[in-house]
């Protein structure tokens, strides 16, 4: 690239027509093409053996008469593992590795004897079955005697065996088979057997065809979820042909809403729900990959001579899921539940739970491409004082380096980031920093040079090093799909190495995709080389997923394992929640950005990914003032809460915007800090217990039919309903309080309604509809101090709000904030909280932690009681529990 070329946001920017549809995306075209000609395969069930993890059998497709290897695992906690691969494949075919928490436990099962023509396998219980039938192949998941999920039934399964290159060899009959029967040039091109063709680059595929494909239908389930990343509504919708979900991570700026594309992340993970059940689908596969979804409502049929029994089967409603990707084996976990609660324990057993945030990072972070100098982040961090705002972390961007250098600083702007840093440390805030996965190609930058002589990048077709162009200009790539090359990138945080970073600093990967602009599809070539000799195109979607997994760990390795790390990172994968944080990415400051926000933050939510947020304002464009107070509203009651804005915008800080609109912002910020308490708490729950911080409402009420499809409101834990105001010039919102019941009371004037039903509510400007479900206990914070760390010993309040039974539940979690000494000395302290009978009582719940704390709790307000107490009295041993203190103003 020519050095006076310049990069700017423009690269970025981009004609989405330089992003695929389906119809451009060959693996898609084969299988659509080769399945409309119904070619079956049969399971040889004398072919079975039984090991000690799994059963395992051939399946064979008539037509190519070469067995694949399928192998089925019952796993600990009611899940199923199902395996298809090559029996003898020409070279190993890629497996996901470093997803997984550890090698699942893995629980025998028993072959009962099916009929004739097929085998069942059952738990040790006998109450889930694997119902397999030989011919054609299909597996029925039966629980308690009915048939919940159908693998196979509608005769998808698609594996494109690795064949010998046809400059080597010519293709024989077998090899054919998953091809196609006519191998003329022009088919060759349209089917992208070997090379694939799009815009003016060319994908050279020395492996060949490789994708494989698989169908499940869900029985009796109309609502499905998950699969993120997509601008979409939280509810799954049907597909047409050529308009399938697609998780491809890419950098697509300002990306369309109601859209399928792949963005910024992917978690090949599927949820359905229905009354009485919930199950999960999870594809470990880490390359491009395709869903379809097929959603058939229950018809209801006239019981006529058919009979009830007849009437209700043909009645039952289906949604039919296919699962295309364009390499690697069939690795598919069945998630049996039967509970939200239940699905979300399975799946965090094999992927992970959300790590426990430092507290810091759950208050207000104030971000924007770029702050200018040292003078600029001084000037916006007094801004904050000067105006009595909150926040907790400021945040720079790329701008902050020497000249888009990583792990550097610019000496003109920044020429003493310590100083900086020890400011911000005397109100007890934090800094974060970019580091992108980008290197810029300069032999005089120690980063590059070190990296480069120990062949840590990624290596181009060819053998040589990847270049691509990103922010810096030509640009190489470190290969972190290799462990030496994340040992070495963690190594790289050390305070030794990182010149100018104090233990305040924390990180924020962006770009990690990878983007590489002017690459198809602003993305790094499929035949890149990584690690081990695969291609980038069977591990695409990992790639961010490893770069947040090396900075976490160097976080933790400069503090000898001390503290905890925070990472925000922008591209994902399964398992994410274990290093840190996720946003939406490259968002635009309309209505409809803020709207799709919150399905988009749900899907995130059920899906492992609990600690998520939207860039509050919107990243692009200017958003007018009111907008800007509705986005901080919703913001502060979403996990993750930062405002972000590019770098050609207008500067809005909070108080930019006029005294009234300030007063706002500052009011919805401070809401943020008074919920600490009870946000702490419930990313402990998440952090050990698997439950999202944020939910969807059909998880607290499954049995509720009318809480399935909704998406703009939602649950804060068990306690809180959110509807934020997402319509401009707003003046009433219609918000659906779901539970018969239940009773629900607005946080700020103490009304209260009875469930099931939805409510109008008038808004004005400084209205943030916010709802306590009767029932339960909210542990706050009674004084707003500059940010968490001024907070420490401030008093709590206790918010119970009785149920219709006049009784109220809630826990509260303590530690100190920072580190890992929960974990390892169980410093901690968990209380639970009980109102029943007029009798508030403060219990432990967790024995096996103790933790000093100097907090009082100063103030009880109790909602919901009959009458007014004639008297209110306290007693605990010495006064203290356990260090935590009630000496309590009741408020009724």
């Amino acid at each position: 690239m020519d050095a006076a070329e310049k990069i700017s946001v423009e690269d970025e920017a981009v004609d989405k027509k330089i992003f695929k549809d389906c119809s451009k995306i060959a693996f898609y075209r084969r299988q659509k093409q080769r399945l409309s000609k119904k070619s079956t395969y049969r399971a040889l069930l004398d072919s079975v053996t039984e090991g000690k993890e799994s059963t395992r059998f051939q399946i064979i497709n008539e037509a190519a008469k070469v067995p694949l290897l399928a192998e089925v695992y019952g796993i600990e906690g009611n899940i199923f593992r199902l395996k298809i691969n090559e029996e003898a494949p020409l070279k190993p075919r890629y497996e996901v590795p470093d997803v997984l928490t550890s090698k699942p436990s893995t629980v025998r099962l028993i072959s009962c004897s099916g009929d004739t023509g097929s085998l069942v396998l059952a738990n040790g219980k006998g109450d889930l079955k694997c119902h397999i039938t030989a011919n054609p192949f299909k597996i029925d998941l039966v629980s308690e005697e009915e048939v919940v999920m159908s693998i196979n039934s509608l005769g998808q399964l698609y594996f494109e065996q690795l064949q010998i290159p046809p400059k080597q060899s010519r293709a024989t009959k077998e090899n054919e088979e998953d091809t196609s029967d006519d191998t003329t040039q022009e088919n060759q091109e349209e089917l992208g057997l070997w090379e694939e063709k799009f815009r003016n680059f060319v994908d050279v595929k020395d492996n060949g065809p490789a994708s494989i494909g698989l169908d499940f239908s869900l029985h009796g389930f109309e609502h499905v979820y998950g699969i993120p990343q997509h601008a979409e509504s939280h509810q799954l919708k049907n597909t047409s042909d050529g308009d399938a979900y697609r998780l491809y991570n890419l950098d697509v700026y300002g990306y369309k809403i109601h859209d399928k594309m792949g963005i910024y992340g992917s978690v090949p993970y599927l949820l359905a729900h229905k009354l009485g059940r919930t199950l999960g689908i999870f594809w470990l596969n880490a390359s491009e990959t395709l869903v379809e979804i097929n959603t058939e409502p229950a018809v209801k049929y006239a019981l006529t001579q058919m009979g009830p029994v007849a009437a209700k089967e043909k009645g039952r409603s289906q949604t039919d899921v296919h699962w295309m990707s364009e390499s690697g084996i069939i690795d598919v976990f069945l998630l049996t539940g039967p509970t939200p609660s239940d699905v979300f324990k399975q799946y965090s057993y094999l992927t992970g739970t959300q790590a426990m945030p430092p507290l810091f990072s759950l208050g207000y972070h104030q971000c924007r491409w770029n702050y200018k100098d040292e003078h600029d982040v001084k000037a916006v961090d007094a801004g904050f004082d000067e105006h009595d705002i909150p926040y907790d972390v400021m945040w720079l961007d790329i701008e902050h380096t020497e000249g888009k250098r990583y792990f550097t600083w610019d000496k003109k702007r920044f020429p003493n980031p310590k100083r900086m840093q020890e400011l911000l440390r005397s109100k007890k805030r934090k800094l974060v920093v970019i580091s992108d996965p980008h290197i810029k190609i300069d032999p005089d930058y120690l980063v590059y040079a070190k990296a480069k002589e120990q062949g840590f990048f990624v290596r181009n077709h060819e053998g040589g090093d990847f270049e691509g162009v990103c922010w810096p200009g030509l640009s190489s790539y470190l290969d972190f799909t290799s462990p030496k090359v994340r040992e070495w990138y963690s190594s790289l945080f050390a305070f030794s190495v990182y010149q100018g970073s104090t233990d305040i600093l924390y990180i924020w990967n962006d770009m990690n995709e990878p983007s590489v602009f002017r690459g198809p599809e602003l993305t790094m070539q499929k035949n890149a080389i990584h690690h081990g000799n695969w291609e980038h195109r069977e591990l695409h979607n990992i790639y961010g997923f490893y770069q947040q997994m090396a900075t976490a760990e160097g976080l933790i390795q400069r503090s000898k394992g001390k503290e905890r790390p925070f990472v925000l990172t922008r591209s994902f994968f399964a398992g994410s929640q274990k290093y840190g944080a996720v946003w939406t990415g490259d968002n635009t400051a309309e209505w409809s950005y803020l709207k799709i926000s919150i399905p988009m933050l749900l899907t995130l939510s059920v899906t492992g990914i609990s600690f998520c947020g939207a860039d509050v304002g919107g990243f692009i464009g200017n958003p007018e003032a009111e907008l800007l107070v509705r986005w901080y509203q919703a913001g502060a009651y979403q996990p993750f809460f930062r405002g972000h804005a590019t770098k050609n915008t207008k500067r809005r800080e909070p108080w930019l915007f006029g005294e009234e609109h300030t007063r706002l912002i500052q009011e919805a910020i401070r809401e943020r800090y008074a919920l600490l308490p009870y946000w702490y708490s419930l990313f402990y729950s998440a952090h050990v217990a698997s439950q999202p911080v944020m939910r969807p409402l059909w998880v607290e009420f499954p049995d509720e039919l009318e809480t399935f499809s909704v998406e703009d409101e939602y649950m804060l834990g068990s306690a809180l309903l959110v509807h934020p105001v997402t319509e401009p010039k707003a003046t009433v919102v219609d918000v659906f309080l779901p539970g018969s019941s239940e009773v629900w009371y607005d946080s700020k004037t103490f009304a209260h309604w009875e469930g099931a039903c939805t409510v109008k509510i008038p808004v004005a400007l400084d209205t943030i509809p916010v709802f306590q479900r009767g029932g339960s206990v909210v542990p706050i914070k009674t004084t707003i101090g500059r940010s968490t760390g001024c907070m420490t010993d401030s008093p709590y309040g206790l918010w119970v709000a009785l149920s219709t039974k006049g009784s109220a539940v809630g826990e509260f979690y303590l530690d100190d904030g920072h580190s890992f000494q929960y974990l390892h000395q169980k410093q901690f302290l968990h209380r639970k909280f009980s109102f029943t009978s007029g009798v508030l009582i403060n219990s432990c719940a967790d024995k096996r932690g103790h933790y000093p704390s100097k907090c009082v709790v100063e103030q009880i307000l109790v909602l919901g009681l009959k009458k007014h107490p004639s008297s209110v009295t306290s007693h605990s041993p010495d006064g203290k529990l356990d260090g935590f203190w009630i000496t309590a103003q009741f408020l009724t």
